[in-house]
């Protein structure tokens, strides 16, 4: 089983530039079952919130996963999705950041057919689960809990890493790829000369260090590294090739970093687009010639949009426009603060989202439901905000049935979430310069969905189907129970039947 994610793709990128596409894409579109109304029914739409997502069918109210990071109120820090102080990183920088999957409430599918399989981790017959990326959270997300490994980009060595969550030392065929300094290669003095003009290179920092193997991210080697990283761990892990079906994820990271700076319609954003689709190529090449795609499920999906740049709206007579989260949360804290007296009303933020100050409230006394409304009341009259959710209306479920309701209400979380949902207006956005995404507008919540392989019947797909029905699908196919936390539906129309003589997992590898 092999997940593909690009992080920040867009659908239509598959439809503006399909003309160019010769490699993987056209191999997917033309082979595959393409969903062409896959949407994520989430909010936030993130990135830890969308690889989440892909293989546990869970929403964040579930899932536990409400964002990139969040205020945690029983330590009273700022919190990411996969930190964990727990752990040890090990193959990269002693002081490389700590991450593993333990936030992550529920199951994925690599969990379930790990359980379903009966065999110890670690014995020679048990299906191996590994994830990777250049993001911590982007490799561990998918791969869920019990994973055999998940491997990220330290940006401190430029050397790809782990946590003692997995391991107590990184294998030694990664220690090998890790010897070979492919970042210094790339990021080399050969790199900008090398590049067309068209790429979405920068100046490189000069010295090695954080701000030097960072600058991966943000070309397109990065992806070129985790495809060689991914090469070699099918072949050393035997993916595939040991009669056991195992898993993969790949998600690629730098169509991110490119597309916060450049939008959607930049040069950058098509050039690195059609880089991705020769990369892909090159990816479903190495696995049919070590595993057999006759034998493998891959499913190609996208963590989440991305907003058009404002300024190029702007030009087109459109809306859209930048806030400031001082502008924004400054206007509810002088609300607060008029109405109530001075004080330390807000704890923290985590997107569009304020946590109050509890002790503060029961200190004087006050009614935290009417707080929220103040606050709630004082966002609402901020020009551009287009709606308000207080933690109360969500725990009612009183939100409105519509679908950015439904979206935000799947997106709350009673332990983490915060005290209000801003949803400001489409098109404005609370970032500085580039673009970003997050909202539930449906330029951040359109992806690809492809699915192909043994059992699936390709061809394009119209009706509505949201990423929450990926994970309940490829369970199906590998006839185990669908992960834990999972709310999506299986995806029959794409199904052909299963072989009276054969179990589900026997033709999947």
């Amino acid at each position: 089983m092999l997940l593909i994610a690009i992080d920040q793709f867009r659908y239509d990128y598959l439809t503006r530039f399909r003309g160019e596409y010769n490699a993987g894409f056209q191999r997917l579109l033309s082979q595959g079952a393409v969903f062409t109304d896959a949407h994520l029914e989430h909010y936030p739409t993130v990135t830890a919130i969308g690889h989440a997502t892909m293989f546990s069918g869970a929403t964040p109210s579930v899932s536990g996963i409400i964002g990139n990071d969040w205020f945690d109120r029983e330590t009273a820090a700022q919190v990411q999705s996969v930190t964990d102080a727990r752990v040890k990183p090990i193959g990269g920088a002693p002081d490389a950041a700590t991450a593993s999957p333990r936030r992550l409430l529920v199951s994925t599918v690599g969990d379930e057919l790990k359980l379903a399989s009966g065999v110890a981790k670690g014995a020679a017959t048990a299906p191996k689960v590994i994830g990777m990326s250049l993001k911590d959270r982007s490799a561990i997300m998918p791969v869920g809990r019990g994973a055999d490994a998940a491997y990220w980009l330290d940006t401190k060595s430029g050397a790809f890493i782990t946590s003692t969550y997995y391991m107590p030392e990184v294998p030694g065929w990664v220690r090998k790829f890790n010897d070979r300094h492919l970042a210094d290669a790339y990021l080399g003095e050969d790199w900008m000369r090398l590049s067309p003009p068209s790429s979405s290179l920068k100046q490189m920092p000069k010295e090695k260090g954080q701000p030097y193997y960072e600058a991966v991210f943000g070309s397109p080697w990065g992806n070129e590294m985790l495809l060689e990283l991914a090469t070699d761990a099918l072949a050393n892990e035997r993916l595939g090739q040991r009669g056991v079906t195992d898993v993969l994820t790949v998600s690629f990271s730098s169509n991110d970093s490119i597309g916060h700076t450049y939008g959607p319609e930049s040069p950058q954003v098509h050039d690195i687009s059609i880089r991705t689709d020769r990369l892909i190529g090159s990816l479903l090449q190495r696995v049919d010639k070590l595993v057999g795609l006759r034998h493998t499920i891959v499913a190609l999906t996208a963590d989440h949009g991305v907003a058009p740049v404002p300024e190029t709206l702007t030009a087109r007579s459109l809306p859209g426009g930048r806030i400031t989260n001082k502008e924004l949360f400054g206007a509810i804290d002088q609300a607060l603060v008029s109405r109530f007296g001075p004080g330390q009303w807000m704890l923290s933020t985590a997107g569009s989202s304020p946590y109050l100050n509890y002790a503060l409230i029961a200190q004087l006394k006050l009614d935290p439901e009417q707080v929220r409304r103040v606050a709630a009341t004082a966002a609402a009259a901020f020009p551009h905000v287009a709606r308000v959710y207080t933690r109360d209306q969500l725990l009612r479920g009183d939100v409105g049935d519509d679908r950015i309701g439904r979206r935000v209400i799947r997106g709350f979380n009673a332990q983490r979430s915060g005290d209000l949902e801003i949803i400001l207006e489409p098109y404005w956005m609370r970032s500085a310069t580039g673009t970003t995404h997050g909202s539930p507008y449906n330029y951040d919540s359109h992806i690809p969905l492809i699915l192909m392989g043994p059992r699936i019947k390709a061809g394009r797909y119209s009706d509505h189907v949201a990423l929450n029905d990926l994970a309940p699908t490829i369970t199906t196919l590998l006839g185990v129970d669908p992960p834990s936390g999972s709310s999506g539906r299986v995806l029959t129309e794409a199904i052909a039947p299963a072989p009276q003589s054969a179990s589900p997992r026997s033709a999947v590898r």
